[in-house]
């Protein structure tokens, strides 16, 4: 895959990130153009990590959305220390001195984005097994392990924030967990369905069967076993990065747990209808490098990443 980094223009898309790819791993055209940035995939390197170091300030660069926490810091380096401290905080923008609006001044805009990942869509689909690799890192590490409480045929209505597919009630929970948004949450075993909550103020509950509510866990390492289960005619659509052919799904779960680049897996059965699916494992990956939703232009302001991934 090859990446492009679209730097401002008011002739392009500003701040944005084309993601490419090719069978070669190589461009088959390559053309200069001012203001633009193109480079490789670092898969291939052995670098210890998947997340990289982002150290750099962004002057002059906003940021946008994502805000779950703001406080007031006496400069932007201060700014990019809470940030590092905070377990869910990715990314920030601070408000200096001379911005125009001076309620808002030194203020420091912590935010957040996914570091866990998320299926795109989850099914039930006859002669397909589904699961995850057994080293995704699911939270920052704590001590000591926690399983969190979960609240069988229990409903907690309304004060939805997110609605996300997730494979298991556990997997759910590890969802609200990560986001410092989610107070509590509800899985509709049916569809599929985690409906993250918040409400700080209260929790009201009520019984119905089929689905499970709880609550995400608070500085602890929550109990991950729920990985290492096999979901039976159960299809993780999309994200998929390769296919290879194996004899059973085990062999299929193992393969993905080797490999640093898949999160998690489909593989499709002898029983499964079409014949020319049979037998193939999906690798699949989401990206879960901070990621701000937005980036825009605006004078007075300081934007950057933790610092977490740098130690």
């Amino acid at each position: 895959m090859k990446e492009i980094f679209i730097s401002p223009d008011p002739l392009c898309r500003n701040f944005y990130c084309y993601l490419k790819y090719t069978e070669s791993g190589r461009p088959k055209v390559q053309n200069p153009l001012q203001g633009v940035t193109s480079g490789f995939s670092l898969k291939v390197c052995d670098s210890g990590s998947m997340v990289p170091c982002l150290s750099q300030m962004y002057q002059n660069t906003d940021f946008l959305g994502a805000d779950y926490r703001g406080l007031f810091t006496t400069d932007h380096e201060e700014c990019q220390r809470v940030c590092t401290q905070d377990p869910f905080c990715q990314f920030f923008t601070f408000v200096n001195g001379d911005f125009t609006t001076e309620r808002i001044r030194n203020k420091c805009h912590l935010k957040f984005s996914w570091t866990i990942p998320r299926t795109p869509g989850v099914k039930r689909e006859a002669g397909v097994v589904s699961g995850f690799s057994h080293k995704v890192e699911i939270s920052q590490y704590f001590e000591p392990v926690c399983r969190g409480k979960l609240f069988s045929n229990t409903d907690i209505p309304g004060n939805d924030l997110e609605v996300l597919p997730a494979a298991s009630p556990e997997h759910c929970q590890a969802l609200c967990s990560a986001d410092p948004r989610c107070t509590y949450f509800s899985y509709v075993s049916s569809n599929f369905n985690c409906h993250l909550k918040s409400n700080p103020n209260e929790i009201v509950t009520t019984a119905k069967e089929g689905i499970t509510s709880g609550l995400p866990v608070h500085f602890c390492q929550l109990d991950n076993n729920w990985l290492k289960v096999a979901h039976e005619g159960v299809s993780f659509e999309g994200s998929d990065i390769r296919f290879e052919l194996m004899d059973d799904a085990h062999t299929c779960q193992r393969t993905c747990t080797f490999d640093p680049n898949c999160q998690y897996y489909s593989y499709f059965t002898d029983s499964y209808s079409e014949s020319n699916m049979r037998r193939r494992c999906y690798f699949k990956r989401v990206i879960t490098v901070p990621a701000p939703p937005n980036i825009g232009k605006l004078n007075n302001v300081i934007s950057g990443f933790s610092l977490k991934s740098c130690a």
